[in-house]
């Protein structure tokens, strides 16, 4: 069958062709009906069926491969290297399910975690699959205020965390970023697990933290039985960078998610039984969800948790672990790939790397320059795909385990299965003719694996969302592109102020709204940046309440060090802009709104566009000089 056979197959008969995917996992209960759409955009897939997460992870291949590996954890930081066979992940599984448990979370119930890429951080992800409650992982860079809006949102009975993780050999605290979030949020976890590395001292809360070692020496012999779970039932939360400073909780079902994983992991990714995957994310963002944890498990594949730099102890070491392992799959990031490129040619030549087969990316767009090198050093495909959290697996790429297609520099690839993807014109709505520029749309409904909705708040999944464009009710991904007349797509960039760093994305007024927390900002504009390294940058301009205070140099980068460092401390070192430019005026056009384009723009060197409404023309000068300056 041709790949276009094949998404013809899944876009005019959605119902049979998920019907025969659904046979990729186990089900305990047959589900009633494959898709209902009758509350649209609302899609409920395989209504009815129960089945679990954990399960089709770990469970379903202990009898056929229990003493395979399952999880490999390596940490270059503390010089750790464990692989656990599906027994025994089985059995730490339920260890650390009996533990929450013992702490009174049930089905349902949400648990946050606030992790390093340790072996744990699976464990817990996992355990609350197992008896069904609801995880919401937060990404271990993010600082107190950033976990603490979430804390409010999920509202977790239990948060699982460590003492520290670590990054370049110093560690990198967690328990004070914890309790300083805890103190900052309304609401109040019934108790807090520690996982202690003894990477630094702490202090326990009396009556909320518990050990986590000495919790697990009680239930060595637990045996938790899966909970099974009705396909539409929430697995997860995570939560997504928006516009307006409030993240958005995106919330995920069971049933779809393992059908859509499962059948990415044969059909795109083309993951075997007994093979290993490695990827090289962080479980604080999706790719860790999909292609660390649930997706490569689902597939009876072995998946690395990795912990370290690509660089320490040499820029060898990921090939060092393809060669050990025996990687067959593995997935990063045009970023770490453009950092590998800088480093001597002789740590990829020492490894033998005839197990990997393909090179995944994604995250960020992929440039030719990048990928024409890795292609030549590893001589493998190096496949791009594009997604977002939302969708919690590809909408662009190249299904090789369907048909060899070739890929195109620059592009992620063709629309995959289920996903009706199409490039309207903004204003009016129509669709582009080939490589005409619009913004790239999903018409309903989405395939199973993406979000359900918005944690806790349909309308604002339905208002963030859903537009209505000619009279049809699209997803919108804010993302601009082209396809060309081959069917394959190039993506330009973002629609809306959410900008990409290193695959990392970040809300623009969330930034702006803890720069503006500072007692000596009067405005602030945050804009994304081309940056060769890392794709995209933050930049911050900012006009100051008290000019006279920054009369020199010296002051002004006094002054760019402390907003830095409120930055780093409201929402952590991510979100930190690289530069931080004083002005006098923002440009804005005479109603008051900003330009944030042109702005833009006149950053990367571009033409700033239409500056007919623009109130004060000499504000875009003044950035221009302060840049050169």
């Amino acid at each position: 069958m041709t790949f276009a056979e094949f998404y013809k197959e899944s876009i005019d008969d959605p119902q049979a062709f998920w019907a025969k995917e659904a046979g990729l996992i186990d089900w305990h209960t047959r589900y009633a009906q494959v898709l209902d759409y009758s509350k649209a955009p609302f899609a409920k897939w395989f209504v009815g069926g129960k089945t679990n997460l954990c399960h089709n992870a770990v469970d379903r291949w202990v009898a056929s491969q229990g003493d395979s590996a399952a999880l490999i954890a390596i940490s270059t930081e503390t010089g750790s290297e464990k692989v656990y066979s599906f027994k025994e992940l089985q059995a730490e599984v339920s260890r650390m399910a009996a533990i929450m448990l013992e702490l009174g979370v049930g089905k349902g119930d949400r648990v946050l975690i606030y992790m390093p890429m340790i072996a744990e951080a699976a464990f817990a992800m996992l355990a609350c699959a197992r008896i069904g409650a609801i995880h919401s992982v937060v990404f271990g860079g993010f600082a107190s205020h950033s976990l603490a809006t979430r804390i409010d949102d999920a509202q977790p009975k239990l948060i699982v965390s460590a003492d520290a993780g670590s990054r370049g050999g110093k560690p990198v605290p967690y328990k004070p970023l914890l309790d300083a979030a805890i103190d900052l949020a309304s609401f109040k976890p019934a108790s807090v697990l520690i996982v202690d590395r003894k990477l630094v001292s702490m202090m326990p809360v009396a009556g909320r933290d518990v050990d986590y070692v000495a919790l697990r020496a009680q239930h060595m012999d637990a045996q938790v039985p899966v909970t099974w779970l009705e396909s539409n039932e929430p697995s997860y939360i995570l939560y997504t960078s928006g516009t307006t400073g409030k993240p958005k909780g995106v919330q995920r079902d069971v049933g779809g998610y393992a059908v859509a994983l499962a059948s990415s992991m044969k059909h795109i990714f083309c993951g075997k039984p007994g093979e290993t995957y490695f990827s090289t994310s962080d479980i604080g963002w999706v790719v860790g969800h999909s292609y660390i944890v649930y997706g490569p498990l689902i597939a009876g594949m072995a998946t690395i948790m990795y912990e370290g730099l690509p660089t320490s102890p040499d820029a060898g070491i990921w090939w060092s672990i393809v060669e050990k392992y025996k990687v067959t799959r593995m997935f990063s990031a045009p970023t770490a790939v453009r950092v590998l490129k800088k480093q001597p040619p002789e740590f990829m030549k020492k490894y033998d790397l005839s197990s990997l087969q393909a090179l995944y990316l994604a995250g960020e767009p992929l440039d030719e320059t990048t990928s024409t090198w890795i292609s030549s050093e590893l001589g493998v495909p190096i496949i791009d795909n594009y997604w977002q959290t939302e969708t919690g697996w590809p909408i662009l790429s190249i299904a090789k385990g369907i048909e060899d297609k070739p890929t195109k520099l620059g592009s992620p690839g063709v629309a995959v299965f289920g996903y009706k993807v199409k490039i309207l014109n903004e204003s009016t709505g129509e669709d582009c003719g080939a490589n005409e520029k619009g913004v790239v749309v999903i018409e309903g409904p989405l395939p199973p694996g993406c979000m359900q909705t918005v944690y806790g708040d349909d309308a604002r999944f339905l208002s963030t969302y859903w537009t209505e464009i000619n009279d049809k009710q699209v997803y919108s991904t804010f993302d601009w592109g082209i396809r060309d007349a081959d069917g394959y797509y190039f993506i330009l960039g973002r629609t809306d102020d959410v900008i990409n760093v290193a695959g990392h994305r970040l809300g623009t007024r969330e930034i702006e709204e803890s720069i503006s927390s500072h007692s000596n900002v009067a405005e602030v504009a945050v804009v994304g940046v081309e940056d060769k390294l890392k794709g995209q940058v933050a930049v911050a301009f900012v006009v100051v309440k008290h000019p006279g205070a920054i009369n020199s140099p010296q002051a002004q980068q006094a002054l760019e060090k402390e907003i830095m460092g409120v930055v780093d401390k409201q929402l952590g070192a991510v979100a930190r802009p690289a530069r931080v430019v004083f002005v006098n005026g923002l440009p804005k056009t005479r109603s008051g709104k900003l330009l944030r384009r042109s702005i833009q723009a006149i950053c990367e060197g571009r033409d700033p566009g239409d500056l007919t409404t623009i109130e004060d023309p000499s504000s875009l000068q003044q950035i221009k000089g302060a840049l050169a300056m």
